[in-house]
């Protein structure tokens, strides 16, 4: 008789299963993943000016050898990063091996450039007729992608310094925003440029890749820090960026309008920040603000069907449209504001869809003639404030900006008030209100917060920001009807707040901006908008609940088990107050 003894040499099976899938993959840590990642650049690098395609109507013309189109310039870029990251990892890049965490950073690119090589190869068979229309280029480079995927798998990440409190020059910091500024141009400037809707998905899954991969080896922790020490000139090469975005799109309408109307979105959601962002209200209709001002502006507008007769100037206009929407916000809020949570939704919905009701029976037949029922109101004129007509084309510097380059400036100066006042108050005793209010409602109250008063405010405050942005989207969209001002347009705020990240204004411009640019870029499945836009919010609440840009608040607030994190904002925070002291 036999009896069977546990092998004690073997570790439990519950033991293997806490070990990191990460740790467990063959070959970790091997002296051969530094030169297979090397291998894998090269020919990564090297296939992109080789010809990619046989057929030159795939993805831009990517037939052409030593001639690398925008598909292939994505990966040439993703390339040189990794490239950085491995000599850095190697010690061969002095001082930034013991500051980045680049064994994170080559694993990301590398798998993101295997992805991007992936779709991008099997699009050109589907479009192309099969596999045997792929040229040799972009094999080559699939090749590379995935040696270099490989390669990042296998590293192993030494000790590093927190990039917090890594010291660097003031010159070399600006030079970094500078840096930055001009890529966020020229990288606006291209995805607005691409037509084709693969190409523009291709460029997402770049910037991703190449986002996600700085962020982990820790120089956006480096940036977020050197841009609270000069925000001066983060503030002014922000504006530059804006300002000078016109003059790279060569005079495209096209572009322009999408442009416009991704600034008008992008204000609104501003405004509506105020009120989910730091207040925490839950506001399901607040596109009926912007739609106030929208109608104000085009009554008192010089339209045939106008049924105002008062004409006053556009500044005027603007006063009139953003305070008759803030007395919206005064009106629906006073009775409401009491309530909160899922009852405040509910009833933030039903006056949205009250207001579009309304808009559509002051017809002359349900009620007083103002607003010409379903027809709205069309015909709306361009603005002309004194000599300058925003409908016609103007030169500058050789360069012809049209109709919407010039209701984009308009619209920029709007925005920047907005975000003027945006920050303002939320460094202000009434921010401090807000977000006292929206993290414990009753706490607050004990404390002496005016909570009504405050949740009042907040609400006419971000009506009247919408109210402003309405009146010129009148004259931008040349037309105001009802239909424009449905419950899926508030849906779409409140989701570009959500992805971006509540309570920042970097986190709304940049949600706002994918939420706009994404349904214009892909109309070959507009079908599927909405299954996209829910699949993306789904992957955002599993992976990044915070938003794409925020606040330290924030991320500790969803993250509240990371220590380490609540240690660096506390480190961060203590030397903050030694500097001002």
């Amino acid at each position: 008789m036999s009896i069977n003894t546990p092998d004690l040499t073997q570790a439990p099976d519950d033991d293997v299963r806490k070990v990191p899938l990460l740790e467990r993959i063959p070959g970790r840590g091997s002296a051969a993943a530094w030169p297979l990642g090397l291998v894998g650049v090269l020919l990564l690098v090297g296939g992109t000016f080789l010809s990619w395609s046989y057929t030159p109507d795939v993805l831009g013309d990517l037939s052409i050898n030593f001639y690398p189109g925008g598909v292939q310039i994505c990966m040439i870029v993703l390339g040189l990063l990794a490239l950085v990251g491995l000599l850095a990892h190697q010690g061969l890049l002095r001082g930034l091996g013991g500051w980045l965490k680049t064994a994170a950073a080559v694993r990301i690119l590398g798998l993101g450039a295997a992805v991007y090589m992936l779709v991008a190869v099997g699009y050109i068979a589907a479009k192309s007729g099969g596999l045997i229309n792929i040229n040799p280029g972009g094999w080559i480079s699939l090749v590379g992608s995935l040696l270099l995927a490989a390669s990042g798998l296998m590293l192993v990440q030494g000790k590093t310094k927190d990039p917090l409190f890594a010291k660097t020059s003031s010159w070399l910091e600006i030079l970094t925003i500078i840096a930055l500024m001009a890529l966020v141009l020229f990288g606006a400037a291209y995805a607005l440029g691409v037509g084709d809707g693969t190409s523009f998905l291709l460029f997402l899954l770049f910037v991703g890749a190449a986002a996600w991969a700085l962020a982990k080896a820790g120089v956006f922790t480096w940036i977020g820090l050197i841009a609270q020490k000069n925000r001066s000139v983060l503030m002014l090469g922000a504006f530059a960026v804006a300002f000078l975005f016109p003059f790279t799109q060569g005079g495209s309408d096209e572009n322009m309008s999408i442009a416009t109307q991704v600034l008008i979105f992008a204000a609104t959601a501003l405004g509506l920040n105020i009120v989910v962002g730091l207040a925490g209200l839950l506001d399901l209709g607040y596109i009926a603000f912007l739609g106030a001002g929208a109608y104000v502006g085009a009554t008192l507008s010089t339209s045939a069907f106008a049924t105002i007769g008062w004409k006053p100037p556009f500044i005027i206009v603007v006063l009139v449209g953003a305070c008759f929407s803030a007395l919206l916000g005064l009106i629906i809020g006073s009775p409401t504001l009491r309530v909160s949570g899922d009852y405040l939704a509910i009833v933030t919905l039903a006056f949205g869809e009250i207001f579009r009701f309304t808009m559509g029976n002051l017809d002359g037949n349900n009620g007083p003639d103002l607003t010409n029922g379903p027809n709205g109101i069309p015909a709306i004129p361009d603005l002309a404030i004194g000599s300058f007509d925003f409908g016609q084309p103007h030169t500058i510097a050789g360069i012809t900006l049209g109709r919407f380059a010039n209701y984009y400036f308009l619209l920029l100066v709007i925005a920047a008030f907005i975000i003027l006042v945006f920050t303002r108050l939320n460094n202000s005793r009434i921010g401090r209100g807000w977000v006292a209010i929206r993290e414990d409602e009753k706490a607050a109250e004990a404390m002496g917060v005016n909570v009504f008063g405050l949740k009042l405010f907040a609400f006419a405050g971000g009506a009247f920001l919408a109210g402003m942005a309405g009146t010129v989207k009148a004259h931008h969209d040349v037309s105001v009807t009802p239909d424009q001002y449905v419950f899926l347009e508030s849906a779409f705020l409140l989701a570009a707040i959500v992805l971006g990240g509540m309570g920042t204004v970097a986190g709304v411009l940049v949600g706002a901006t994918i939420l706009k640019l994404l349904p214009e870029k892909l109309r070959d499945a507009a079908d599927y908008r909405l299954m996209i836009f829910g699949l993306v919010l789904v992957l955002m609440m599993r992976f990044r609940p915070e938003g794409l840009i925020a606040s330290q608040r924030r991320k500790l607030e969803f993250h509240e088990d990371d220590e380490e994190l609540a240690e660096r904002i506390e480190e961060v925070h203590l030397e903050e107050a030694e500097a001002t002291a």
